[in-house]
């Protein structure tokens, strides 16, 4: 049930602090009467901005004098540049350096992200402990990922207190604050009563809110619920929808379960050849299931065929005489045209003659 959300891209994850630079824009009264109606405006910070647009070495060279006087904010984009390579050689050793001196300056994405180095031993050495403390440390300032994370620690009992009610009071702060793995996670302890009071309803909101935001396993433990009517009102048809949409994802689960509702017709019209396909799908990942096989094993062998052949091809579609014969192609040269051989001694290049010295 449980996962570690993993830190894609640290400075998207969260606003950065914004830092003016040395020299402020000169006041007008028009800078004046916007102010009063809009309020202050926001220091512009244009390592970020650079950083934001692409301009990677431009970044790191606006960084680096802020970077060097102390900034948290500009040592922890310096640090997210070598940490992914951008714009500089890739160097954990020095991403977790800069993260380290961002961190002890109170930035909690830094302080996150470092926890996550030491969790894997990504530029410095594996450390549990250490990047317990710093998940603690980035929590306690507020940082969401990092409350998630401190959740399964408690959960998993070794680098923090065992304390399903501590997990869950942290993982339902995290999920309401829209982190889709929280949702997810505490929508199923909802389910099982673990930590909190059972409550199918709320579960299953929980659930379906994680799966509005594209996470595949809370897609299909939602479509589940619509099958079951567990938590909420059945409704066959949409749980299919939901398993198809995972589905087209890649998920192998989810296209075996699609491809059973698909083959008797449940929730989706009947289909022998779709369900197929999506079989062909669960296989080639590794998933076989011998009642699916007992539901198709009825299946037409020319219907069989394309289905596997679409499969090949999925998720485009595969080519018909149609479009091979829109392949452009080369025409021949004439053979009155032929060109020589390269082995034709009339038709080689003359020697040149040696030369005197």
């Amino acid at each position: 049930m449980m996962r570690r959300i993993l830190l894609a891209t640290v400075l998207a994850l969260a606003p950065v602090a914004v830092h003016a630079q040395e020299e402020e824009a000169p006041t007008t009264p028009a800078d004046a009467i916007s102010d009063e109606i809009f309020g202050p405006r926001v220091p512009t910070d244009f390592a970020f901005g650079a950083f934001q647009r692409g301009y990677f070495l431009t970044a790191l060279e606006l960084a680096l004098p802020r970077a060097e006087q102390g900034d948290a904010a500009a040592q922890t984009l310096i640090a997210e540049l070598y940490a992914k390579g951008l714009g500089v050689a890739q160097n954990d050793q020095r991403a977790a350096g800069w993260y380290q001196l961002a961190a002890d300056n109170g930035d909690r994405l830094a302080t996150f992200a470092l926890a996550l180095a030491y969790q894997d031993g990504i530029g410095v050495p594996k450390n549990r402990a250490r990047a317990a403390d710093l998940f603690k440390k980035a929590a306690d300032a507020g940082y969401i990922p990092a409350k998630y994370n401190m959740a399964l620690l408690h959960v998993e009992g070794i680098y923090a207190s065992p304390s399903l009610v501590t997990a869950a009071n942290l993982m339902k702060e995290a999920a309401d604050a829209e982190l889709p793995e929280a949702q997810y996670d505490y929508g199923s302890m909802l389910l099982e009563g673990a930590g909190v009071a059972p409550n199918a309803a709320e579960a299953a909101r929980y659930i379906a809110l994680a799966a509005e935001q594209n996470l595949i396993a809370a897609q299909i433990d939602y479509a589940t619920l619509l099958y079951l009517g567990q938590g909420v009102e059945k409704d066959v048809a949409a749980a299919a929808t939901w398993y198809a949409r995972a589905a087209e994802a890649g998920n192998a689960v989810a296209q075996n379960r699609y491809a059973k509702l698909l083959a008797v017709g449940e929730g989706v019209p009947l289909s022998l050849e779709d369900a197929a396909m999506w079989r062909a799908l669960a296989r080639r990942q590794g998933l076989s299931d011998p009642a699916l096989d007992r539901l198709l094993v009825s299946i037409p062998a020319a219907e069989l065929a394309s289905a596997e052949e679409r499969a090949r091809f999925w998720p485009s579609t595969p080519p018909t005489e149609e479009t091979i014969l829109s392949i452009p192609t080369v025409t021949p040269a004439p053979e009155d045209q032929a060109l020589p051989a390269p082995t034709d001694v009339d038709e080689a290049p003359a020697t040149a003659e040696p030369q005197d010295p």
